[in-house]
């Protein structure tokens, strides 16, 4: 579902890699030589219109769901209906999907800006079969999906190929650079690479991508990634820096870090028998996809909310009493990149 595009003058160099663009053009059949020592050519022509950009885009119906007095939670059922329970995650990947404002602060003194994200960066922590994946694969169709331990510094920020036609080197996007607008789902995160974490620490706070000494490139992503404790199993007796196992520096990038226990309750296995049980009606979403899909675009678009002066003020003394609770060696330290999420999720 690609389609090669050629542009001349002007268009040349006018976006990145990873940039989403409207492009109209011109459909050509152009020959392709399989083999430039062979006369013969192919000539053929590929074209893909998403059907989604056809439908109608009902705005009345969407301020209407706005309305709805249980729209949160509402939403978060509409989320994954198929995994049993977890809402307080829900809820979260919830808020990662709305996002928040991205803003630009100048500096009179220097008369430079300083660009915050407003990307939310979630991490869910637990032992295997806590359906973690499961909620990962959920939001992958929005955006890309990769797993860490087949990952690599260059497959997440780009790498330089040669084009087979031209045999020109051009370069080809990694996954957090074409997840760029959008969510990159990262799954077993604690078996990734030392080279391959470190790409991360500039992707979550700067939101570029340094290809080497070639170019720095966007990748204004939310990072939704999925980690095992050390040895597959979590300790209680542990805290839960020491369950994890990943560099503070890393951590404190996180917006939101879950706990994912296992649960041994009987509804849990009454709920994974009946999906499996063919005379068993699924379980259905609140909302429907499409409109939750809708929703989330229209807000993202539409909605931009600003912190009033009594909801600042809240922010400051859940702040101040984070950082009280840092002294403990069980919670994981405080720090302003902390007050900054506090804000990204008010607005979300």
């Amino acid at each position: 579902q690609t389609v090669s595009m050629c542009t001349w003058a002007r268009l040349v160099d006018v976006c990145k890699p990873g940039d989403r663009v409207e492009v109209t053009g011109v459909y050509r059949a152009s020959p392709v030589r399989s083999n430039p020592r062979h006369r013969s050519a192919s000539s053929t022509c590929r074209a893909h219109l998403p059907r989604s950009l056809l439908g109608a885009f009902s705005e009345p119906r969407l301020q209407a769901l706005a309305e709805t007095p249980t729209l949160y939670e509402d939403l978060a059922q509409s989320l994954a209906p198929s995994v049993w329970e977890l809402d307080d995650i829900k809820k979260g990947i919830l808020l990662q999907l709305f996002g928040a404002s991205h803003k630009v602060i100048d500096k009179e003194s220097s008369g430079g800006s300083a660009r915050k994200r407003g990307d939310v960066n979630v991490l869910l922590v637990g032992d295997p079969g806590t359906a973690k994946s499961q909620l990962l694969q959920y939001v992958a169709p929005r955006g890309i999906y990769t797993s860490g331990k087949g990952s690599s510094a260059v497959g997440l920020t780009a790498y330089v190929t040669k084009d087979p036609e031209t045999k020109q080197f051009v370069l080809e996007s990694g996954a957090l650079v074409l997840s760029d607008h959008g969510v990159c789902c990262i799954d077993e995160f604690d078996k990734m690479s030392d080279g391959a974490r470190s790409i991360l620490h500039e992707a979550m706070e700067q939101q570029t991508v340094s290809a080497g000494i070639i170019c720095s490139l966007n990748a204004r992503t939310s990072v939704l990634a999925a980690a095992n404790p050390i040895n597959s199993k979590y300790d209680p007796k542990r805290s839960v820096v020491d369950n994890i196992n990943l560099p503070p520096s890393l951590l404190s990038r996180f917006d939101l870090i879950y706990l994912v226990n296992e649960s041994t309750d009987k509804r849990l296995a009454e709920h994974i028998v009946q999906l499996y049980q063919l005379d068993r009606t699924p379980a259905h979403a609140v909302v429907p996809q499409r409109t939750l899909m809708d929703y989330i675009s229209y807000a993202r678009r539409e909605v931009h909310p600003k912190i009033s002066d009594e909801a600042a003020q809240e922010l400051i003394r859940a702040y101040l009493a984070m950082r009280n609770m840092s002294g403990n060696k069980n919670v994981i330290s405080a720090t302003p990149r902390q007050l900054e999420g506090l804000v990204r999720l008010s607005e979300a």
